[in-house]
This record gives structure tokens, C-alpha cells and sequence, in this order.
């Protein structure tokens, strides 16, 4: 089992930046891909940025690609993403997310809100 434990949100006015971490403990997640979604109300959840367990290979959502870096610190067991140049619809909550073969663990999510 992996808990997962996100924090860094709060709000932020446009154009500014967070960084949003997620520490896990009760197994390592270095052999995990790990992933940020997030849901906006009223909004499907979206994947916004996915990271291989090796940490070799990231994808970005088209909406977030070159704003958002999603990164691994595998001695810490910790996941972060980092986003500048945030707009109001980035407003959402987000959430990190560990998979790996048929198991998936969430995280509860922290609340990110961009003011115009």
C-alpha cells in the first residue's frame, strides 16, 4: 500500500508560479510511474503531466506543455510539479497518483487557484 500526500497549493495571482509536491510513504515509488491530474468544478479529471518510473521519459498535457515540469527525487520518495506562468484555468484540484501494472493509489489532493 502507498499513501500519498500532496501539498504547495494555495493561490497565486496570474502569471505567477507553485511548485506542488507528493510524498509518499509505506512503499518507494521508484519502481511507479507517477502522474498529476487534476479537476477543475464542474470538470472531468484531466491528466496534466505523467513521469516513467525511470524518470527517462514525461508527457504534458497540450494545455500545460512548456508551463508545467513534473519531476522525481526517488532518495526523498517524493514527486514534485512545477508551474509557471499559471492561468486562472489552471484553477483546479490537484491531484498525484502512483501506478504501476493493476495498482493505483491517489493521493487526496490540494487545491491550486489562479486569480486574474
Amino acid at each position: 500500500q502507498v499513501q500519498l500526500v500532496e501539498s504547495g497549493g494555495g493561490l497565486v495571482q496570474a502569471g505567477g508560479s507553485l511548485r506542488l509536491s507528493c510524498a509518499a510513504s509505506g512503499r518507494t515509488l521508484s519502481s511507479y510511474a507517477m502522474n498529476w491530474f487534476r479537476q477543475a468544478p464542474g470538470k472531468e479529471r484531466e491528466l496534466v503531466a505523467s513521469i516513467s518510473w525511470s524518470g527517462r521519459s514525461t508527457y504534458y498535457a497540450d494545455s500545460v506543455k512548456g508551463r508545467f515540469t513534473i519531476s522525481r527525487d526517488d532518495a526523498k520518495n517524493t514527486v514534485y510539479l512545477q508551474m509557471h506562468s499559471l492561468k486562472p484555468d489552471d484553477t483546479a484540484v490537484y491531484y498525484c497518483n502512483a501506478e504501476r501494472s493493476t495498482f493505483r493509489y491517489w493521493g487526496q489532493g490540494t487545491q491550486v487557484t489562479v486569480s486574474s
